[in-house]
Order: structure tokens, then sequence, then C-alpha cells
């Protein structure tokens, strides 16, 4: 596909280059674009915890049953992980721009939606449609990030900045719905996001160019069926093995549905004309790192927001502000490490040190938390790892989000942003399921045999925090060890064509 646009960016002359004058130039309003485009993706990654924190104050005032509690957070899981492939494709074939901003509306209308729900049924729909409209939102926001930055040094600092978002978005997300909960009410962890998206959307119109093309688009729609119902089966299959366990008949028969779908996915994708996912993104090794780092982080990360947070709350006894509070060093860690380790550290070092490293660094992280037991503290037992996770994650997210996207076509920047956002949340999903099995085992193992009473129940639920940690140590190692075999120690290239971004 062909992308012309009418008119020269904004503060460029004639010929198209750029004016030196400071605030008009399109240098400076790129920096405007990255902060429209965070925000937008901190809206849709803070969004899987804040509403976590809200959960039990929306069940008490839904009245809905704990066996249906989950479904508040599988609809958006289920929604956003089956369609985000579709959703990258789609900005690709329609334009960024058009693609962000019907992202955004549709996720605030879903939003507000869910914060007005009078009943069950109506929050899940909420939450699938909110679910839906971030399938279009992340990839376009990642995608119109890697077209905007093509000079290797903005570029660095750019994703660095946005990595940071996409990982510290869920403990921000922690914070933030403990505050609307506590001191508002559940509903404003939904309606929070009209704000963040009425922003993004005033930038997003007044600096992203109009998208024109020259030619019809094409869609792979057995492609786009066979991967939205594949993904939909596997990431379903995990949420049935979390609740239901492994070898229920349910959670057996959507994971292979899942893998089998799959596999005629990729049978599709080597025939058809025009694919939705073209293998070239795959089959770059700097890519194919970048992706298994995400998907490791994913994975992972998922034992870090979840279990830390039951611990802080049910064994120190903090509440859900104090509990958010507590995660902040985290986020500045990341942010530190992903603003510096894009910009200063790969171009000296390479990705693959970079991803091996922080991985690595993550893995000591997790076993420094290994060490909690009920009478331990933050500041002796937790915030050493929390520091250390921080920096491991942030500098191998920075740099595997730039990895993703290097080198790709311009028409191609949508579904490989879609990829490795897809990776994220499928790593997840996986990270949910195994390590809340695991930890539901640890604590029947430790109670085997012993009195029951207070302090033994809290001594179990240590012994299954620290049995996920400890399975996540090993997830982020192995992550490590197969990038570092992975990938090539060479610099991320930009996206091969950019596109003028700015409008007078």
């Amino acid at each position: 596909m062909t992308t012309t646009v009418t008119e020269p960016e904004f503060g460029a002359d004639a010929t198209g280059s750029t004016s030196p004058d400071t605030g008009l130039g399109s240098h400076a309003k790129r920096w405007w674009i990255l902060g429209v485009l965070g925000l937008a993706q901190l809206m849709v990654v803070l969004d899987a915890t804040v509403v976590n924190i809200a959960l039990p104050a929306a069940q008490r005032s839904l009245e809905f049953s704990d066996a249906n509690r989950q479904w508040v957070v599988t609809a958006y899981a289920l929604a956003f992980g089956s369609l985000l492939l579709l959703g990258g494709r789609l900005s690709d074939l329609f334009g960024r721009r058009t693609t962000f901003l019907v992202g955004l509306v549709g996720f605030a209308v879903a939003s507000a939606v869910g914060g007005a729900a009078t009943s069950f049924e109506m929050l899940v729909i909420a939450r699938a449609g909110q679910g839906v409209f971030g399938a279009l939102l992340a990839p376009a926001a990642l995608s119109l990030l890697t077209v905007t930055f093509t000079d290797p040094s903005e570029r660095a600092k750019a994703f660095g900045i946005f990595s940071a978002v996409a990982g510290a978005g869920g403990a921000i997300g922690l914070l933030l719905g403990g505050m609307l909960t506590e001191w508002a009410s559940w509903r404003w962890a939904m309606y929070v996001n009209l704000a963040f998206a009425a922003v993004a959307f005033v930038g997003a119109t007044m600096l992203l160019a109009k998208h024109q093309s020259d030619k019809r688009p094409k869609l792979d729609i057995p492609g786009t069926v066979s991967v939205t119902a594949a993904l939909f089966g596997i990431v379903y299959g995990f949420s049935q093995a979390e609740s239901q366990g492994w070898g229920a008949t349910s959670t057996i028969s959507w994971l292979v549905a899942g893998v089998a779908l799959l596999g005629v996915f990729v049978f599709i994708q080597t025939r058809v004309e025009h694919p939705l996912l073209p293998m070239r993104i795959l089959l770059d090794r700097t890519r194919a790192g970048s992706f298994l780092a995400v998907f490791i982080a994913g994975a992972g990360m998922f034992a870090i927001f979840l279990f830390l947070t039951y611990y802080m709350q049910l064994i120190l006894g903090y509440s859900p502000i104090m509990t958010g509070v507590a995660f902040l060093p985290m986020v500045a860690a990341m942010i530190l490490s992903s603003t510096t380790s894009s910009s200063i550290f790969l171009p000296k070092v390479g990705p693959r040190i970079l991803m091996t490293g922080g991985l690595a660094i993550a893995a000591l992280g997790m076993l420094s938390l290994t060490r909690i037991d009920v009478d331990s503290s933050y500041a002796s037992h937790v915030l050493i790892g929390l520091v250390l996770l921080g920096l491991g994650l942030g500098a191998a997210m920075a740099t595997a989000f730039q990895g993703a996207t290097a080198g790709v076509d311009h028409d191609d920047a949508g579904v490989a942003s879609a990829t490795i956002n897809t990776m994220q949340q499928v790593g997840g999903s996986i990270g949910t399921a195994l390590l809340s099995t695991i930890a539901a085992t640890a604590a029947t193992n430790y109670m085997d045999g012993k009195v029951p009473g207070q302090l033994t129940a809290a001594h179990a639920a240590v012994a299954s925090y620290t049995a996920t940690f400890w399975w996540a140590a090993g997830i982020f190692a192995i992550g490590a060890v197969l990038t570092g075999v992975l990938m090539r120690n060479t610099i991320p290239a930009p996206a091969d064509n950019g596109e003028p971004v700015l409008v007078h």
C-alpha cells in the first residue's frame, strides 16, 4: 500500500526541510505526539490492574458471585488478546490516525458504560467493549511511534519513554485504582478513562496527519478468522486452567483447539497474497528475540502485581493506596532504566546484551523476593527486589519494543506493533494460569498435616507467594538464555519508511 500526504510537515519549507525555530518545528511537535501516544498506552495498560483493585467494591455494589467475578477480567482479556492482530492490520490498511481515534472514542464509550453499569451483564459487556477498542488502540499507538521517530537518537529516547509507560502502567493502575476506590467509588476506575481519552483525542486530532491512500485496502479474511479464533481459544483455555484446573476437559479442549487453529493460521499466511501477518515479520532474528522477551516479561510480571499485592495487603496489612505507593520505587527504576538503556547503552553494547542482562537482573529481583516471610518488612525484604525488577524489566522491554518494530516495511508497522502487544497479552494469560495453579498447590501442600489456624494460614499464603516468585525467577532466567541464543547483537534500525505526522 502506498501512502501519500499532501501537506508538508508543520514548520517545513517547500523543500521539506524543517525550520530550526524552537517550538514550531516538527522536532518539537514529535515529543508532543509521544505524550499523546503514551497517554493512550497508559490508559490501556493500567486498565487491567485499576479494575482489579476496584473489583471487590463492584461485586458488592452489583451483587454478583465469586464464580462470576473472573468474567470482569476475562472479558477484557479475551477481546483484547484475540483481536490485536486484526487491529494492527486495520491500522496499516485504513490509516493509523483513523484507527487510533476510533479506538480512543470506542474505549471511552465502553468505559462510560462500565462506570454506569447497573448489572453484572452490563459491566461484562462494557469490559469486552474496552478490549475490542483497546485492540485497535494499542497497535495503532506503537506503530505511530514507529513511523514518527526515525532518527536513531530520537527513536531510542522515544521508545524508552513509551516502554516505561507500558511496563509501569500496571503498578500505576494499582495506585490509581486504590485511590479512586477508597476516595470516590469503584465506578471512577472506569470513568477515569474518559479524561485520558479526551486529552489524547484532542492531541491526536491536532498533531497527526490525515491518512490518504491510492490503493484499496485488502484484508486477509481467512487469516483474520483463524487467528482470532486461535487467540480466543488460547486465552480462554488458560483462563479455564486458572479456575477449573489443567486437567479439566474445557481447559484441554480450548487449548488444543487454539493451538490447532494457530497452525491453520500459519499455513494460510504462507499461501495468501496479502497475509494478515507476513512471515517476514517473525523470521527476522532481532524481531523474534524481541517478541520472545516481551512474552517472557508478560508471563513473569504477573507474579509481581498479583501475588506481591496479596502479600502487602493480607500479610503486611497495607491499604490499596499504600500498596500502590509501595510499587512506586519499581516504577521509578523502570522509567530510569527504560530511558537510559535505549539512548545510552543500546548503541554501545547492542540489544542482545541489554535484553539478556535485563531479564537476568529481573530474575535476581524475583529471587530477592523469595526471602519474604510473615514477619518481614517492606524495606528489608521487598524494596530491593522491586528496584531490581524495575531496572531489569525496563532495560529488556525498552530494547524489545524498539527491536520488534525495527526495519519493518512501512505498511507492516501496525501488524508488527500488534504482534508485540499480542505476545505480552498471551504471556500474561499463561502467567496468570500457571502461577495461580502453582500458588494454590503450594498453599495446599503447606497446610497438609498442619493444624489449621490464622498463623498457619498466613504461612501457607506466604509459601504460595514465594513459590510463584521462584517460578517467575526461572521464567526470567530461561528467557535471558533464549534471547541470548536467538538475538543478533546488531543495533535495531528504524522502520524503512517514515511518514509525515504533523499538520498545520
